[in-house]
């Protein structure tokens, strides 16, 4: 059957489009999250048209075989592993910006597009593409989409639903599809669009996308505030959303990863604090708004508040909070990263539990987070050579987020379910909500070939 699979693939693919050594193979096999099975692919795909990408899907359609989309393979839930025997179909040579359109306001690019690469170029039109995962220098824009990402500024202007305004998506069976629109406005039909994202791959293959930007913003600036307790500084994010501020940026590093990102970079940030909050506006005057929220942070309990003086001061210390998760993974040597979001009232809560299970289970657990927004990024630090130590990993990553569901949060804000979290989907959204998400899925792909075992 693989030599059928492989013939066929061929028939309507240059051949250097279709890889089958397993050592090549197998560097396609996963994503960066820890504790995901992932399969050995029968072939990888790299299609550079989207009548290619029909033809996967008309040829695994016929023979039944599962296809598992893939971008740069930065996500974090294992939404990208291989099926057994399956074709991954990396969509990362499908990289063409076709259009940036600053009177519209749009962007129509293919789904492997670098985030970075986007927003460097709209940006030469004095326009902006605002979502940024951390991992925006590799990641796609066909991933973001698929898991939904976020990023530091998403507090002010939101995550990637809220730019995607239309997709051409390739089908199971390798229909084209055209979802959405290109105006301002239109509401016509239901919003396949926002149904397409976010859904890791398992519904379509998106082959296109309209974006929307926004007008660049001007040159923000970063303030920097030490706190003596994690709780202090959550009172203060909750006094600045309060208080009707929008930072551009509102986020949140504990101890353990300030001491992380030092021992990393040598960057001389504060080892002393419990928790370090960082602010940013890019409005017409960042310093008066800085000030304002450096006053309400010195209310709530900063021991120490530091405002930027310039563009360069601001770029290091968001250097040092882009380095947290890479930081965190050296002190151990791998890392499971969580991702719940809590309501903002919940924060202080949420980081006190996440303490307390580190504490349970003996183990270094940092936190970085979204303040702005509650979305939480609990690092759990193990050695994965220690069987035992891997173990109470696992089991501390369930509780932290066993505790985002009891404070009235999910389990995931931008990383996706994958093969990680799928029996924790199934308890955030109830059995009525897996049969119905279920019944859509079945629509859209019958046969269950699209990244199965993945969100259910």
């Amino acid at each position: 059957m693989s030599r059928t699979l492989i013939e066929l693939l061929h028939e309507g693919l240059p051949a250097d489009a279709v890889l089958t050594d397993p050592d090549v193979t197998s560097a396609y096999s996963h994503d960066m999250a820890s504790f995901c099975d992932a399969g050995v692919p029968a072939a990888v795909v790299l299609p550079r048209t989207v009548e290619q990408v029909q033809h996967v899907m008309r040829t695994a359609t016929e023979l039944r075989v599962p296809v598992v989309p893939q971008g740069a393979r930065t996500g974090l839930s294992g939404a990208a592993n291989a099926s057994e025997g399956c074709v991954v179909l990396s969509l990362v040579k499908m990289d063409r910006i076709l259009e940036i359109s600053p009177v519209d306001r749009i962007a129509v690019v293919e789904p492997g597009v670098v985030n970075a690469t986007l927003s460097r170029a709209v940006n030469e039109h004095g326009l902006y593409y605002p979502p940024d995962p951390s991992s925006w220098e590799t990641c796609t824009i066909g991933g973001n989409i698929g898991t939904a990402s976020g990023g530091l500024c998403c507090v002010k202007y939101g995550v990637t639903a809220e730019y995607v305004l239309g997709l051409d998506v390739v089908l199971a069976d390798g229909r084209l599809m055209s979802t959405g629109r290109r105006t301002a406005k239109g509401v016509a039909g239901y919003d396949l669009t926002r149904l397409f994202v976010g859904s890791e791959g398992s519904l379509g293959i998106v082959v296109r996308a309209v974006l929307a930007l926004k007008p660049k913003p001007p040159q923000q600036l970063v303030l920097a505030a030490e706190f003596s307790s994690s709780k202090a500084a959550c009172d203060a994010v909750c006094k600045i959303m309060e208080g009707g501020h929008v930072p551009s940026l509102l986020e949140l590093m504990d101890r353990t990863t300030v001491k992380a990102v030092n021992d990393l970079a040598h960057m001389g940030l504060p080892e002393t604090t419990e928790a370090l909050l960082l602010a940013a506006f890019d409005t017409s005057d960042p310093a008066s708004d800085l000030a304002a929220v450096g006053a309400l942070c010195e209310a709530a309990g900063a021991t120490q508040v530091v405002p930027a003086e310039d563009a360069a001061e601001s770029e290091l210390l968001l250097q040092a909070r882009r380095l947290s998760l890479t930081a965190l993974e050296a002190v151990k040597g791998t890392t499971m990263i969580d991702d719940v979001c809590v309501p903002r009232t919940a924060l202080a809560d949420m980081l006190d539990g996440v303490e307390r299970i580190g504490e349970k289970y003996g183990l270094t657990i940092g936190v970085c987070a979204h303040a702005g927004d509650g979305n939480t990024h609990p690092t759990v630090c193990f050695d994965a050579a220690d069987p035992d130590e891997a173990r109470r990993a696992r089991e501390s990553f369930d509780e932290i987020m066993a505790l985002g569901l009891e404070l009235g949060g999910t389990i995931t804000g931008e990383h996706g379910v994958g093969v990680l979290k799928k029996e924790w989907l199934a308890r955030e959204i109830g059995p009525v909500g897996v049969e119905m998400q279920q019944a859509v899925k079945a629509a859209f792909d019958p046969h269950s070939l699209l990244n199965p075992g993945k969100l259910f």
